[in-house]
């Protein structure tokens, strides 16, 4: 059986906590024994899968899976098809957790959601932290776009 973090599926539902903790104490959803989740609320994953928020191909779950256990590329990837289908709040999630392990592409894309405004608040300080930290790291694009920028 598969089991996914509470985190994550809050992401891929968009319900709220609470919405997740109500349907688990009411049984409509299953968690995982205590065994089985190392001291952490992890949802069955065929007890939300019809109310995923975006559609699904077969490997995506995969994908999901390696997202949930801390990957930073599954992180980054898992947001630019939460990005895909306009579920900005979703694919923020996923970006700050890529974009706090040094993950250039999340990074960068993390500065240009606060530059727009995209699933947070508008905040250009923080659009250029992230921007700038990518740039610092070698991102080819935030590095174009921190140099175009600077005085000559």
């Amino acid at each position: 059986m598969q089991y996914v973090s509470l985190q994550a599926a809050t992401t891929l539902t968009e319900w709220s906590e609470r919405t997740i903790r109500r349907r688990l104490a009411d049984g409509s959803l299953r968690c995982a024994t205590d065994n089985d989740a190392y001291y952490k609320t992890m949802i069955c994953f065929d007890s939300i899968k019809h109310d995923i928020c975006i559609p699904l191909k077969p490997d995506d779950i995969e994908l999901i899976k390696s997202a949930d256990s801390g990957d930073a590329k599954a992180q980054n990837d898992l947001a630019l098809l939460f990005l895909e289908h306009s579920k900005l709040k979703s694919a923020v999630y996923w970006l700050e957790l890529a974009a706090k392990q040094n993950l250039t592409d999340a990074m960068h894309l993390l500065g240009r959601c606060y530059l727009e405004g995209n699933g947070l608040p508008k905040d250009d300080s923080l659009a250029m932290m992230w921007i700038a930290k990518a740039a610092s790291l070698g991102h080819p694009i935030a590095l174009a776009q921190i140099q175009s920028i600077r005085p000559t």
